[in-house]
């Protein structure tokens, strides 16, 4: 696995259209109902930014898990008990979990005060997910404990995005598990066919690995949108652009994120520093330990206690409050910017 603290390829030519895999339209229907009219019109007016700390071009912090097992077998490996204790810390610390592909598009529509964080699962394995005998999530995966966790903290929204490979979560085709993920809000982004590691491969090869992948989560989920993809091993394909958009076949795919393995938050979408095409994420790992420094609990305590910047939401979508003290969005978001 490849350690990044900077991400290095190109920034995307240019701004992808917004949406998600399992996203809606947030814009206004026409001819919305009287009741729905009323309804926004008796919506709260947002909060003071100086007053909730908000600051939309801090630092997210978006997770990195794979497997989730009784017996770790390597660092990048948690323990149940441990992957609990940190969807609870999270959730104690004000977090509220959304898609990779909302943080990558920028629809962070989250209360005021609270911060964002992006769950995300690569590999697709059975300790994952699985549905049980009654038609829910095993309570012993990774997202039956997201549920979990979620019941206990109503705020902690139970959304995260699997990043699958090959036939998920043990399933063919994953077309039992794909279906029930997207229907309770779920993402699911594509990992590759094999876990391949594009780097080496050539771009007809990473291309055909994409593309295949993409091609079997759309037959479980007719009509879906793969917007994530997640570069196993971190391994960028030559040229790096092809992970956000290509064809092989008669199949084409377009990505509005790439995420890397990586090693430190991300920045906010907003920020001059966005690149969509090469998104750092953390791993999740103890304060000890091999790589600590890397590690989820040693970047979440430098978040909270302010040694980095993070993410905090002024309750409204259509603006980007910051600090005058702290860094400016992007040209692009001048017209939505207010500072304080």
């Amino acid at each position: 696995m490849h350690h990044r603290l900077v991400p290095t390829i190109a920034t995307l030519a240019a701004v992808l259209l917004a949406g998600t895999a399992c996203g809606s339209d947030d814009s206004p229907s026409k001819g919305a109902s009287s009741a729905g009219d009323a309804k926004r019109a008796a919506a709260p007016a947002p909060a003071d930014p100086a007053a909730v700390g908000a600051d939309e071009t801090g630092a997210v912090p978006v997770l990195m898990y794979h497997q989730v097992i009784p017996s770790p077998k390597g660092v990048y490996d948690r323990t149940p008990e441990d992957f609990r204790a940190e969807l609870e810390r999270l959730a104690r610390e004000g977090y509220v979990p959304i898609t990779a592909a909302d943080y990558a598009t920028g629809h962070i529509d989250i209360p005021a005060g609270a911060h964002p964080v992006v769950l995300t699962f690569d590999d697709s394995s059975k300790s994952q997910f699985g549905i049980g005998p009654d038609g829910n999530a095993a309570p012993n995966t990774a997202v039956g404990i997201l549920l979990d966790v979620a019941r206990t903290h109503p705020a902690f929204r139970p959304v995260a995005t699997m990043f699958v490979n090959a036939d998920p979560f043990g399933d063919p085709g994953g077309r039992k598990t794909l279906p029930w993920l997207r229907d309770h809000g779920f993402e699911v982004g594509n990992h590759t066919r094999d876990h391949a590691n594009l780097r080496s491969a050539g771009p007809d090869v990473a291309a055909r690995q994409i593309a295949e992948q993409q091609a079997m989560i759309l037959a479980a989920l007719p009509g879906a949108t793969v917007a994530t993809l997640a570069l196993p091993f971190g391994a960028e394909p030559r040229p790096a652009t092809l992970a956000a958009k290509g064809t092989s076949g008669t199949v084409t795919y377009e990505h509005r994120g790439v995420f890397l393995v990586g090693s430190n938050p991300a920045p906010s979408p907003f920020a001059p520093t966005f690149d969509p095409g090469a998104v750092p994420r953390i791993r999740s790992a103890p304060a000890t330990g091999e790589d600590a420094q890397f590690g989820s609990t040693t970047w979440l305590d430098k978040l909270a206690d302010g040694r980095v910047r993070r993410y905090t939401s002024d309750g409204d979508p259509t603006m980007i409050a910051y600090p005058r003290s702290g860094t400016a969005p992007a040209a692009a978001y001048t017209s939505r910017s207010r500072a304080y």
